[in-house]
């Protein structure tokens, strides 16, 4: 058998439908367009999803669930990563630079998956519940997350003229 001798199996693959060649084909004349109306002429078609003015399915449904902007900035540490670095301080900058998460995350959590043997100290990093009493059964500790504060918007001023 060689590469230009491979055919496909037979009936697999339909000849192509040759439309508007003569009355002979069975789709000679209107092409099986049919007589007249826009779908009969060439460019004749709306956009997609258009119902003929009836307001269209995809504005009729609710619009459905939210994707936060800053899903990515937040990456996901387990505990067995943790176990395996050979720094007793971690904080946001050592896992980077282990490689551990992503340069561009701006947070990250750890999460109960794996286990730990060692003491570790986190600073700056958030933990799931789980996972801090288990570093803390371990002889480690949590330090507190610093969170930037919201910046509230004071109210709009009164136009009034006094």
């Amino acid at each position: 058998m060689e590469l230009n001798t491979i055919k496909p199996a037979e009936g697999s693959n339909k000849p192509r439908r040759r439309v508007g060649r003569g009355i002979g084909s069975g789709l000679g004349k209107t092409a099986g367009r049919g007589h007249k109306g826009q779908k009969s002429r060439s460019g004749g078609f709306h956009k997609v999803g258009f119902e003929g003015g009836q307001m269209p399915l995809q504005r009729r449904l609710p619009k459905r669930g939210f994707i936060s902007l800053t899903r990515d900035d937040t990456a996901q540490v387990r505990l067995s990563e943790i176990n395996q670095l050979p720094l007793e301080n971690i904080d946001l900058m050592a896992l980077k630079q282990a490689g551990v998460i992503p340069g561009y995350s701006l947070g990250a959590k750890v999460m109960l998956s794996g286990e730990i043997t060692r003491k570790v100290h986190l600073v700056g990093i958030a933990v799931t519940k789980g996972a801090k009493a288990a570093i803390e059964a371990a002889g480690g500790s949590v330090a507190a997350v610093v969170k930037a504060e919201k910046v509230r918007k004071l109210p709009k001023k009164s136009s009034a003229v006094v």
